[in-house]
Protein backbone atom coordinates (compact mmCIF):
# COMPACT_ATOMS: atom_id res chain seq x y z
CA UNK A 1 0.00 0.00 0.00
CA UNK A 2 1.21 3.73 -1.07
CA UNK A 3 2.29 5.74 1.71
CA UNK A 4 -0.97 8.32 -0.39
CA UNK A 5 -3.07 5.30 0.57
CA UNK A 6 -1.99 4.54 3.77
CA UNK A 7 -2.42 8.26 4.68
CA UNK A 8 -6.26 8.42 3.07
CA UNK A 9 -7.09 5.41 5.48
CA UNK A 10 -5.80 6.69 8.66
CA UNK A 11 -9.02 8.13 10.98
CA UNK A 12 -8.03 10.80 13.35
CA UNK A 13 -8.96 9.44 16.74
CA UNK A 14 -11.01 11.25 19.13
CA UNK A 15 -8.66 12.49 21.31
CA UNK A 16 -6.96 13.69 18.93
CA UNK A 17 -9.97 15.62 17.55
CA UNK A 18 -10.59 16.63 20.91
CA UNK A 19 -6.77 18.47 20.87
CA UNK A 20 -7.48 20.15 17.72
CA UNK A 21 -10.77 21.68 18.79
CA UNK A 22 -9.19 23.10 21.84
CA UNK A 23 -6.29 24.77 19.75
CA UNK A 24 -8.34 26.21 17.32
CA UNK A 25 -10.52 27.54 20.03
CA UNK A 26 -7.41 28.86 21.55
CA UNK A 27 -6.07 30.00 18.44
CA UNK A 28 -9.32 32.61 17.64
CA UNK A 29 -9.19 33.44 20.86
CA UNK A 30 -5.88 34.81 20.76
CA UNK A 31 -6.94 36.55 17.69
CA UNK A 32 -9.97 38.59 18.70
CA UNK A 33 -7.63 39.57 21.69
CA UNK A 34 -4.80 40.77 19.61
CA UNK A 35 -7.37 42.66 17.66
CA UNK A 36 -8.83 44.43 20.84
CA UNK A 37 -7.88 48.33 21.40
CA UNK A 38 -7.62 50.78 23.82
CA UNK A 39 -10.04 52.46 21.75
CA UNK A 40 -12.77 50.33 22.33
CA UNK A 41 -12.73 51.78 26.27
CA UNK A 42 -14.37 54.84 24.87
CA UNK A 43 -16.93 56.46 22.50
CA UNK A 44 -17.78 59.25 20.43
CA UNK A 45 -18.56 61.30 23.06
CA UNK A 46 -15.61 60.98 24.89
CA UNK A 47 -13.96 63.49 22.11
CA UNK A 48 -17.34 65.39 21.64
CA UNK A 49 -17.78 66.48 25.61
CA UNK A 50 -13.52 67.98 24.96
CA UNK A 51 -14.88 69.86 22.07
CA UNK A 52 -18.22 71.15 23.66
CA UNK A 53 -16.09 72.25 27.07
CA UNK A 54 -13.62 74.21 24.18
CA UNK A 55 -17.41 75.47 22.66
CA UNK A 56 -15.20 74.64 19.23
CA UNK A 57 -16.72 73.25 16.67
CA UNK A 58 -14.99 70.60 14.04
CA UNK A 59 -13.55 66.86 13.58
CA UNK A 60 -11.55 64.35 15.33
CA UNK A 61 -10.25 61.33 14.27
CA UNK A 62 -7.65 58.77 15.92
CA UNK A 63 -7.08 55.50 14.49
CA UNK A 64 -5.64 52.56 15.55
CA UNK A 65 -2.64 51.37 13.45
CA UNK A 66 -1.93 47.83 14.70
CA UNK A 67 -5.64 46.90 15.06
CA UNK A 68 -7.63 48.95 12.33
CA UNK A 69 -9.96 50.81 14.32
CA UNK A 70 -11.04 54.55 14.27
CA UNK A 71 -12.57 56.78 16.85
CA UNK A 72 -14.00 59.82 15.47
CA UNK A 73 -15.97 62.58 16.61
CA UNK A 74 -18.24 64.16 14.12
CA UNK A 75 -17.51 61.49 11.04
CA UNK A 76 -19.58 63.34 8.33
CA UNK A 77 -16.78 66.43 8.55
CA UNK A 78 -13.96 63.75 8.11
CA UNK A 79 -14.49 63.48 3.98
CA UNK A 80 -14.90 67.61 4.00
CA UNK A 81 -12.03 69.37 2.24
CA UNK A 82 -10.22 71.82 3.73
CA UNK A 83 -7.24 74.03 2.45
CA UNK A 84 -3.90 72.14 4.04
CA UNK A 85 -2.72 75.41 5.09
CA UNK A 86 1.02 74.75 7.15
CA UNK A 87 0.21 71.16 7.31
CA UNK A 88 1.25 71.24 3.77
CA UNK A 89 5.08 71.74 5.27
CA UNK A 90 5.32 68.14 5.81
CA UNK A 91 4.80 67.30 1.80
CA UNK A 92 7.07 70.40 0.75
CA UNK A 93 9.93 69.68 2.87
CA UNK A 94 9.75 66.39 1.33
CA UNK A 95 9.61 67.86 -2.38
CA UNK A 96 12.05 70.56 -1.59
CA UNK A 97 14.14 67.31 -0.63
CA UNK A 98 13.62 65.32 -2.99
CA UNK A 99 14.56 67.71 -5.85
CA UNK A 100 17.15 68.95 -4.19
CA UNK A 101 16.22 72.74 -3.59
CA UNK A 102 17.37 71.96 0.10
CA UNK A 103 20.18 69.68 0.74
CA UNK A 104 19.23 68.40 4.16
CA UNK A 105 17.67 69.67 7.59
CA UNK A 106 20.50 71.81 7.96
CA UNK A 107 21.32 73.47 5.02
CA UNK A 108 20.35 77.21 6.25
CA UNK A 109 17.76 79.65 4.35
CA UNK A 110 18.34 83.08 4.89
CA UNK A 111 16.52 85.32 6.02
CA UNK A 112 15.26 87.89 3.35
CA UNK A 113 15.52 91.08 6.42
CA UNK A 114 11.30 91.54 6.00
CA UNK A 115 10.31 92.15 9.66
CA UNK A 116 7.27 89.70 9.96
CA UNK A 117 4.37 89.77 13.30
CA UNK A 118 6.25 86.05 14.33
CA UNK A 119 9.24 87.16 16.67
CA UNK A 120 10.40 83.80 15.99
CA UNK A 121 10.46 83.72 11.63
CA UNK A 122 12.84 87.21 11.62
CA UNK A 123 16.16 85.22 11.23
CA UNK A 124 17.52 82.33 9.50
CA UNK A 125 16.26 79.27 9.53
CA UNK A 126 16.49 75.13 8.10
CA UNK A 127 14.17 72.76 7.59
CA UNK A 128 14.29 71.67 11.43
CA UNK A 129 13.15 75.08 12.86
CA UNK A 130 11.42 76.15 9.82
CA UNK A 131 8.56 73.26 10.63
CA UNK A 132 9.31 73.93 14.18
CA UNK A 133 8.36 77.83 14.13
CA UNK A 134 5.95 77.05 11.13
CA UNK A 135 7.71 79.91 9.04
CA UNK A 136 5.96 80.63 6.01
CA UNK A 137 8.58 82.62 4.37
CA UNK A 138 10.96 80.06 4.35
CA UNK A 139 8.56 77.58 3.11
CA UNK A 140 7.29 80.00 0.36
CA UNK A 141 10.91 80.55 -0.64
CA UNK A 142 11.45 76.37 -1.35
CA UNK A 143 8.16 76.56 -3.49
CA UNK A 144 9.09 79.40 -5.79
CA UNK A 145 12.49 77.18 -5.88
CA UNK A 146 11.07 73.89 -6.77
CA UNK A 147 8.98 75.57 -9.04
CA UNK A 148 5.01 74.86 -10.30
CA UNK A 149 6.04 72.19 -12.87
CA UNK A 150 7.74 70.34 -10.07
CA UNK A 151 5.14 70.82 -7.57
CA UNK A 152 2.10 69.50 -9.46
CA UNK A 153 4.15 66.70 -10.56
CA UNK A 154 5.11 65.64 -6.49
CA UNK A 155 1.71 66.24 -5.53
CA UNK A 156 0.07 64.40 -8.18
CA UNK A 157 2.33 61.18 -7.80
CA UNK A 158 2.09 61.55 -3.92
CA UNK A 159 -2.06 61.58 -4.07
CA UNK A 160 -2.02 64.49 -1.74
CA UNK A 161 -5.64 65.94 -1.37
CA UNK A 162 -7.28 67.07 -4.37
CA UNK A 163 -4.01 67.04 -6.24
CA UNK A 164 -4.53 70.77 -7.56
CA UNK A 165 -2.08 73.15 -6.81
CA UNK A 166 -3.87 76.17 -8.09
CA UNK A 167 -3.12 79.84 -7.44
CA UNK A 168 0.51 81.66 -6.69
CA UNK A 169 3.33 78.85 -6.25
CA UNK A 170 3.84 80.46 -2.77
CA UNK A 171 0.14 80.83 -1.36
CA UNK A 172 -1.94 77.71 -2.99
CA UNK A 173 -1.75 75.71 0.07
CA UNK A 174 -3.08 78.83 2.27
CA UNK A 175 -5.54 80.38 -0.17
CA UNK A 176 -5.36 78.55 -3.37
CA UNK A 177 -7.18 75.36 -4.95
CA UNK A 178 -5.65 72.33 -2.80
CA UNK A 179 -7.84 70.72 -0.54
CA UNK A 180 -7.74 67.95 1.45
CA UNK A 181 -9.90 65.91 3.99
CA UNK A 182 -8.94 64.51 7.83
CA UNK A 183 -9.64 61.26 6.32
CA UNK A 184 -6.73 61.76 3.63
CA UNK A 185 -4.54 63.45 5.86
CA UNK A 186 -4.18 60.15 8.07
CA UNK A 187 -3.62 58.03 4.64
CA UNK A 188 -1.17 60.07 3.73
CA UNK A 189 0.45 60.22 7.09
CA UNK A 190 0.19 56.49 7.17
CA UNK A 191 2.21 56.24 4.06
CA UNK A 192 4.77 58.67 5.55
CA UNK A 193 4.54 56.34 8.66
CA UNK A 194 5.68 53.02 6.62
CA UNK A 195 7.87 55.03 3.90
CA UNK A 196 5.77 54.39 1.29
CA UNK A 197 5.50 57.63 -0.91
CA UNK A 198 7.31 58.39 -3.89
CA UNK A 199 9.70 59.76 -2.12
CA UNK A 200 13.35 58.25 -1.26
CA UNK A 201 13.34 56.57 1.81
CA UNK A 202 16.36 58.87 3.49
CA UNK A 203 13.84 62.20 2.31
CA UNK A 204 10.67 60.29 4.57
CA UNK A 205 13.23 59.75 7.55
CA UNK A 206 14.18 63.38 7.67
CA UNK A 207 10.82 64.83 7.81
CA UNK A 208 9.97 62.26 9.92
CA UNK A 209 12.62 63.31 12.33
CA UNK A 210 12.13 67.28 12.59
CA UNK A 211 7.72 66.31 12.58
CA UNK A 212 8.91 65.46 16.10
CA UNK A 213 7.43 67.53 18.64
CA UNK A 214 7.21 65.69 21.68
CA UNK A 215 9.12 63.04 22.93
CA UNK A 216 10.23 60.48 26.21
CA UNK A 217 10.75 57.07 27.37
CA UNK A 218 6.96 56.05 26.69
CA UNK A 219 6.00 57.77 23.24
CA UNK A 220 7.44 60.05 20.41
CA UNK A 221 4.58 62.57 18.80
CA UNK A 222 5.11 63.05 14.96
CA UNK A 223 2.87 66.19 14.82
CA UNK A 224 1.85 69.44 12.28
CA UNK A 225 -0.61 72.78 12.94
CA UNK A 226 -2.10 74.44 10.30
CA UNK A 227 -4.42 77.33 10.23
CA UNK A 228 -6.09 78.68 7.10
CA UNK A 229 -6.01 82.57 8.01
CA UNK A 230 -5.63 84.21 4.53
CA UNK A 231 -9.59 82.68 3.70
CA UNK A 232 -13.25 84.33 4.93
CA UNK A 233 -13.92 80.90 6.98
CA UNK A 234 -10.90 80.02 8.92
CA UNK A 235 -10.26 76.75 10.33
CA UNK A 236 -7.24 75.03 11.85
CA UNK A 237 -5.58 71.40 11.57
CA UNK A 238 -3.42 69.50 13.58
CA UNK A 239 -2.43 66.34 12.53
CA UNK A 240 0.67 63.50 13.17
CA UNK A 241 1.01 60.65 14.95
CA UNK A 242 1.98 59.07 18.75
CA UNK A 243 4.45 56.28 18.26
CA UNK A 244 4.98 54.06 21.31
CA UNK A 245 6.75 50.52 21.84
CA UNK A 246 4.14 48.79 20.94
CA UNK A 247 1.58 50.62 18.34
CA UNK A 248 1.13 53.47 16.56
CA UNK A 249 -1.82 56.08 16.65
CA UNK A 250 -2.60 58.41 13.75
CA UNK A 251 -4.70 61.29 14.51
CA UNK A 252 -6.51 64.82 12.56
CA UNK A 253 -8.35 67.18 13.77
CA UNK A 254 -9.64 70.01 11.88
CA UNK A 255 -11.69 72.77 13.55
CA UNK A 256 -13.11 76.33 12.74
CA UNK A 257 -11.35 79.53 14.16
CA UNK A 258 -12.20 82.67 14.62
CA UNK A 259 -9.34 84.17 16.31
CA UNK A 260 -5.88 83.83 17.48
CA UNK A 261 -6.96 82.50 20.99
CA UNK A 262 -8.98 79.71 19.22
CA UNK A 263 -5.97 78.50 17.17
CA UNK A 264 -3.92 77.42 20.43
CA UNK A 265 -7.11 75.08 20.93
CA UNK A 266 -5.97 72.47 18.28
CA UNK A 267 -3.20 71.17 20.12
CA UNK A 268 -4.68 71.70 23.61
CA UNK A 269 -7.64 69.52 22.63
CA UNK A 270 -5.68 67.04 21.16
CA UNK A 271 -3.34 66.79 24.05
CA UNK A 272 -6.41 66.72 25.98
CA UNK A 273 -7.76 63.92 23.93
CA UNK A 274 -4.95 61.61 24.07
CA UNK A 275 -4.59 61.76 27.95
CA UNK A 276 -8.15 61.30 28.11
CA UNK A 277 -7.68 57.99 25.78
CA UNK A 278 -4.72 57.25 28.39
CA UNK A 279 -2.53 57.39 25.46
CA UNK A 280 -0.08 59.73 26.56
CA UNK A 281 0.60 58.10 30.10
CA UNK A 282 1.83 54.62 28.37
Amino acid sequence: MSIKNKISDYKTPKAMKYILVLFAAFFLLGCEKQNESILDQYSTKTIQSIFEKENTSGCFIIHDFKNNKSLVHNSARLDSAYLPASTFKIINSMIALETGVIKDEKEIVKWDGKKRFVDAWNRDHNLETGIKYSVVWMYQELARKIGKERMSHWVKKAEYGNRNIGGKIDLFWLNGDIRITANQQIDFLKRLYLNQLPFEAKNQETVKKIMIVEQNDSYTIRAKTGWAARVKKQMGWYVGYLENESNVYFFALNMDIRNSEEAKKRKEITNKILETLTLKSL
